[in-house]
């Protein structure tokens, strides 16, 4: 099986630098519907000359359309890809299940990837995507390589091998939605877990040896390579669409050279000086990551959640004026550096040796000094994080060529024919300018010298040949111009071709206005426990949620309970005849046909698309996503009129994030031996920056991070719009508050 090295482009000088140092595919974003909106991206003049460019050069163009859809954006976001499929991209990368069942029932050749934010980990939800007609699946960056090797699929598999790491599963954060309304699913992830949190132990604080106890470490898979190539993944992705062009080029450079290395059975070791060069570039320390199973101290890095660089020294002396620092390794003016211990940095305006004159820069062995603008102590070691003869280098490359083959035919008296080759297509040109010789006769071996003048095109001549009369005269100037013209046109049926027709059906959903809402209201509790079961059931709510199976079991021929199945499932126990909520599309598979199910929030459903797709699998009721706003919901209501059952969270404490990641193993056991620090009956928590505390449940080898305060809406905004279910979702709640909370909002 090749295999595919995928880079991403932030904006053109990426997307040429990844072309040019080797990668196969390039990924992107347009300026809306992807996952990084921070990114410069691309519009739509942009995109169209960027999939040129990639096709041009024989790589493949990827866009991210990976974001969670509102109802009222789809006719926009269908208006776009459909730009994209008649430009010929080579694939969509998507995260809303609902867009993939429109795109396919209206682009049936369309290639789509099933993105990561998809929370792709488990069999059977890559059933469903099969049955979606998806043909390649971006899984979890929590899955070890032997996991992804059990996925028995037919679509290509795609998986993280390089970059940054986000420490909940993707498509299931919510955190920075709750705290700053900005969206991980919308492409607004604020990076709440590179801040600082303490951990809380019955609301006393646990000392650490660092506050960064949310923020991984860089994945970094250059010495497995071998098990990559033997694997049954296709594509190797390198994250990175917020990463510089001369990063991103020369991260690409390395895995080029060791993917060749093992291809031609011939092993690439990384030298020294490439291994500082990935240092200085960006690292948050480096991981093999859940990928090669790490363990949570090779995974996490608590101290620092930034670019930490490369060591280059240590901090000798400290004054009002100057910083005082012994080298190990060089430092140039304008270059960056950070005083590790103290967690601060600076761009070095001024650098000065021992006799306090002024130097441009300096090497290993010296003692020199800096402005002392920033914080430093005596001891401190000193970080390059910015080489700028390094990233003046590395923007300096050479460009791929694509090599050709050219023939020449040479008979007087007009039969000139001219064709060149880059072993996919073919171009012939003709011209009528042959005499016979004068004088000086055009050689054999000028003509060969004129037609490989390839200049400032990306073409190279790999080999040419020349069949021609003795005694011709060729003007010089007529074989430049038809080696010109054969060469640009080779160039545009490269940029433009298309691989497969552009078929584009026009579907559109039919919907029937609903005559009228359906009155009754129906109240449900998530419950943890019998206490709030039987609360609850005190305050009038009739039907329940549970993630305790026990307390499911216990009264479910009693009452109308529903027992919450796991949101991350790497297995799927056969059940039958009962009452599931669940919250993953493995799920969702699996449970449907034999059971009674209702689909949690975790599925980000914001549009009617979604809900008709679970009413087809079976789903009698449908929770809508917590992101949802009265407006996008009103949206989905005047036209989802089929399915009733539409439940919204009414009040609860949101969980923020789930993570494979357990904080406490880290932290108290430091990450070693078995850990059962979560059954000692305490209470754990993080506490925020501001004071803010986050609750944790730790449960099944996950852990939950619940919000600090409670989501809350008014009932009779909502009603009278048509939702009919509205769902409390219960944590840590008193009988007595319960019973409050209940009565406030449902009067």
């Amino acid at each position: 099986m090749k295999k595919e090295l995928l880079a991403p482009a932030g904006d053109f000088e990426t997307l040429k630098q990844a072309v040019h140092h080797g990668a196969d595919a390039i990924y992107l974003g347009g300026k809306k519907f992807g996952a990084r909106r921070a990114a410069s991206n691309f519009n739509d003049e942009e995109m169209v000359r960027a999939i040129s460019y990639c096709h041009l050069y024989g790589v493949k163009i990827y866009v991210t359309v990976n974001t969670m859809i509102y109802e009222e954006e789809m006719e926009e976001v269908l208006q776009y890809v459909s730009f994209l499929h008649h430009h010929f991209v080579d694939a969509v990368i998507v995260q809303d299940l609902g867009l993939i069942r429109l795109l396919r029932k209206k682009f049936p050749n369309l290639e789509i990837h099933a993105s990561t934010q998809l929370h792709n980990h488990n069999k059977e939800g890559l059933r469903i995507l099969e049955e979606l007609g998806v043909q390649r699946v971006v899984v979890a960056r929590e899955l070890s390589l032997k996991e992804i090797e059990s996925l028995d699929t037919k679509m290509e598999i795609e998986c993280f091998i390089h970059g940054a790491l986000c420490v909940c599963y993707s498509g299931q954060c919510l955190f920075s939605s709750l705290l700053l309304s900005r969206s991980g699913n919308r492409g607004a992830c604020a990076g709440i877990c590179r801040l600082p949190f303490q951990l809380l132990k019955n609301g006393e604080l646990v000392p650490t040896e660092g506050n960064y106890l949310l923020s991984p470490r860089e994945l970094n898979s250059m010495d497995h390579i071998s098990e990559l190539m033997e694997s049954n993944v296709t594509s190797f992705k390198i994250e990175g669409r917020m990463k510089s062009p001369a990063t991103i080029g020369f991260i690409v450079s390395l895995y080029r050279k060791l993917m060749d290395g093992y291809q031609n059975k011939c092993p690439y070791l990384l030298t020294e000086e490439e291994k500082k060069r990935l240092l200085l570039l960006f690292n948050r320390e480096f991981t093999d990551g859940f990928l090669f199973s790490s363990s949570f101290s090779n995974l996490m890095n608590i101290k620092s959640p930034n670019h930490i660089g490369y060591p280059i020294g240590k901090v000798t002396s400290v004054s009002n004026s100057q910083i005082g620092i012994s080298l190990t390794d060089t430092l140039t003016q304008e270059d960056g550096i950070r005083f590790l211990e103290s967690s601060s940095g600076m761009i070095v305006n001024y650098l000065y040796n021992s006799s306090s004159k002024f130097i441009h820069s300096a090497s290993k062995g010296e003692c020199i000094f800096v402005d002392s603008r920033v914080s430093a102590k005596v001891g401190d070691t000193v970080m390059k994080t910015l080489d700028k003869k390094l990233l003046e280098e590395l923007e300096q490359y050479s460009k791929k060529k694509i090599p050709v083959e050219m023939e020449v035919v040479a008979h007087y008296p007009n039969t000139f024919v001219f064709t060149v080759t880059d072993s996919i297509h073919w171009v012939h040109k003709e011209g009528n300018f042959i005499s016979l010789a004068m004088n000086t006769p055009t050689t054999k071996e000028r003509v060969i010298s004129q037609f490989q003048k390839t200049g400032d095109t990306p073409f190279v001549v790999s080999n040419i040949t020349v069949e021609m009369d003795a005694n011709l005269f060729l003007p010089i100037a007529s074989l430049n111009k038809i080696r010109r013209d054969a060469l640009e046109e080779l160039r545009r049926i490269r940029e433009t071709e298309s691989k497969k027709e552009v078929i584009e059906n026009h579907y559109k959903e039919v919907y029937t206005n609903r005559k009228s809402f359906v009155s009754k209201v129906v109240y449900t509790a998530l419950v943890r426990n019998e206490e709030q079961l039987d609360a609850c059931r005190e305050a009038g709510i009739h039907e329940f949620y549970t993630p305790d199976f026990s307390l499911y079991q216990k009264f479910k021929n009693q009452i109308s309970i529903y027992y919450r199945i796991d949101r991350v499932m790497m297995n799927h126990p056969v059940l039958s005849n009962e009452r599931l909520l669940v919250g993953e599309l493995g799920a969702v598979y699996s449970y449907t046909k034999e059971n009674e199910v209702v689909s949690d929030y975790y599925l980000n459903v914001a549009n009617c698309s979604m809900i008709h797709f679970l009413e087809e699998h079976g789903v009698k009721r449908v929770t809508l996503s917590v992101e949802c706003s009265k407006k996008q919901i009103e949206s989905i209501l005047k036209k989802q009129f089929s399915f009733p059952e539409i439940e919204m969270i009414l009040y609860g404490h949101m969980e923020a994030m789930v993570t494979k990641y357990c904080p406490l193993s880290l932290i108290l056991k430091k990450g070693k031996g078995p850990c059962n620090i979560c059954r000692n009956g305490a209470c754990y928590s993080l506490q925020d920056r501001n004071g803010a505390i986050y609750p944790m449940i730790q449960s099944n080898e996950l852990t939950h991070i619940f919000y600090h305060t409670p989501t809350m809406h008014g009932l009779k905004e909502y009603t009278s719009i048509g939702i009919t279910h509205f769902r409390f979702e219960f944590l840590n709640e008193t009988r007595k508050e319960i019973l409050s909370i209940v009565k406030k909002l449902t009067k």
